[in-house]
């Protein structure tokens, strides 16, 4: 594979927060026993003038103040989500044309559950390493959807990240060696047309679903790089709950100091196609020269994208330059179940 890398990377999540106990009080639940459950205490909410195409590009506009490249010279634009604003009109160029990308590049909307981010980065991985274009733009946004009273509604959350990808070594803040994808037909959580949420298997999403994809992603990712757990710094996984994600890492012989940057979903909740990207986007801001990350995505459906990556000496002084993950974490007013009824629109006459 020719050397291609990140150059820039940004990221946003709504403030709006809502938290277990407020869900679970409407709905009769248990608050301590789903936090532990799950391992999730609050999540994100879009404010009523949020969607995916205002958190793409936000985090858009971020990655461009962090890669200081001309905007023309983005060559492609994918955007990663399964709550794209409209049905039939592409997000991708809405954020081309507010980051000022436009008319020179291509661009498509894409859809892959919760790993239509990391589909992007592949995408433009290859267009830059075939030298077809000079840089591509990824990003993996979602506002996520819960039925009221499904499990899912402690978990379904809103943010995103944006990655700049480039070939140019002086600009590079981390390069890719390498990635790797597993992809089955396995039917654990969809949505029909017309439908307001989705449906899913319940704990067949567990080990027939997201493990078995993420943990031989994770293995042909291994076999491919020569490497094992101890050749990395840090790690990061899909995060539908933090329970997942935990034992994910253990399972393949991580441990806490490797993914304890990566692992949000705690005080985001599960933002989908915006959750590998979040927790990528956190290790960054947090990394120095020579550190290996290793990353794995999963969308249902299924299927996982594994990455390698390292981290190079341009990653000095970078996360400065725009918000960080962190903050965006802390910054955060909490709101009521009325209210998120209210902003989300699950009011219905």
């Amino acid at each position: 594979m020719n050397e291609v890398g990140i150059v820039g990377y940004g990221s946003h999540i709504p403030k709006y927060r809502i938290q277990v106990e407020e869900i679970a009080k409407v709905w009769g639940k248990e608050a301590n026993a789903i936090k532990r459950g799950l391992i999730v205490n609050e999540k994100s909410v879009p404010g009523p003038d949020e969607d995916t195409a205002t958190i793409s590009v936000e985090a858009a506009r971020r990655a461009l103040v962090r890669a200081n490249i001309d905007p023309q010279k983005i060559g492609a634009i994918y955007v990663g989500s399964e709550s794209h604003p409209y049905a039939v009109k592409p997000t991708s160029g809405i954020v081309g044309e507010a980051i000022c990308a436009t008319p020179d590049f291509t661009a498509a909307d894409l859809e892959f559950a919760c790993k239509a981010g990391t589909a992007g980065i592949q995408m433009c991985m290859g267009l830059v390493g075939s030298g077809m274009i000079e840089y591509g733009l990824a990003v993996g946004s979602d506002t996520a959807q819960g039925a009221p009273g499904d499990a899912l509604e402690y978990t379904a959350a809103a943010g995103g990240a944006a990655y700049i990808i480039g070939n140019k070594k002086s600009e590079m803040l981390a390069k890719f060696n390498g990635t790797y994808s597993f992809t089955t037909d396995t039917p654990d959580f969809w949505r029909r047309e017309h439908e307001h949420y989705p449906k899913h298997g319940g704990r067949f999403t567990g080990e027939p679903a997201y493990f078995k994809h993420v943990l031989n992603a994770a293995k042909g990712m291994f076999e491919k790089m020569g490497t094992t757990p101890a050749d990395y710094d840090y790690c990061v996984f899909h995060q539908p709950n933090g329970k997942f994600y935990i034992n994910a890492a253990k399972k393949l012989g991580f441990n806490q100091e490797q993914w304890k940057y990566g692992l949000l979903t705690p005080y985001l909740g599960n933002t989908y196609s915006g959750a590998v990207p979040l927790g990528l986007s956190n290790i960054l801001d947090h990394a120095k020269a020579g550190d290996r990350i290793f990353a794995v995505s999963y969308g249902s459906g299924a299927g996982s994208d594994a990455f390698d990556i390292t981290v190079t000496d341009n990653i000095a002084g970078a996360a400065e330059k725009a918000i960080t993950t962190e903050t965006l974490l802390a910054h955060k007013k909490y709101i009521d179940y009325a209210v998120y009824m209210k902003y989300r629109e699950k009011i219905r006459m």
